[in-house]
């Protein structure tokens, strides 16, 4: 197996198991009430995921890609966006969903890198779609899909936020700001 076919596994695998944790999470809010939104672009953005895997695979088979010159940068890269998945993940625990699944009335989470960031698993995301294919010199799928998680992002972010002000203190929270970062706005909203 190369090199290649065992980073695909890993990273595969963790999407396999972030799907179950999204599944068990999802279950258990709905059954305390919550309710899912963006149900419209959500297809639309699990195929741009799996799109994302096999053009990786496509381009790097294709065209016989290897491991890049500058793995020793990308690689730590990779690792330390897999630490701050985690990091987000377990600071959202139960909240935490491939979907938007908001408790009505819940307490905005605003610990972590939810105290930094409003929306830390998209910044890791978008880091992660460049840097995977960086990693095996896949510059096409690189290009691709960051204009393409670009938009969907533009999409699901706005979704998202208009989910949580309708149902929880998020707009009393951070106010009416669209800024990214929770602590710029005590600074910025003066």
């Amino acid at each position: 197996m190369t090199l290649f076919a065992v980073f695909l596994c890993f990273v595969i695998l963790q999407r396999l198991i972030e799907l179950f944790i999204a599944r068990r999470n999802e279950q258990r809010m709905k059954a305390e009430g919550a309710i899912e939104f963006g149900q419209e672009h959500y297809p639309w953005m699990v195929s741009m995921h799996v799109g994302f895997f096999l053009c990786l695979i496509g381009e790097v088979a294709f065209w016989q890609k290897s491991l890049s010159p500058f793995w020793l940068i990308l690689l730590p890269v990779f690792l330390l966006a897999q630490a701050g998945r985690i990091w987000a993940l377990t600071s959202l625990g139960k909240y935490w969903n491939t979907k938007i699944i908001v408790l009505p009335g819940a307490n905005v989470v605003r610990k972590g890198p939810y105290r930094l960031v409003r929306h830390p698993n998209y910044v890791i995301v978008t880091l992660e779609m460049f840097v995977i294919p960086l990693l095996f010199n896949a510059y096409m799928t690189a290009a691709v899909f960051a204009l393409l998680n670009a938009i969907m992002l533009s999409i699901r972010i706005p979704a998202e936020e208009a989910a949580l002000k309708k149902l929880t203190e998020y707009e009393h929270t951070f106010g009416k700001s669209g800024k990214l970062s929770p602590k710029m706005l005590k600074k910025f909203d003066n």
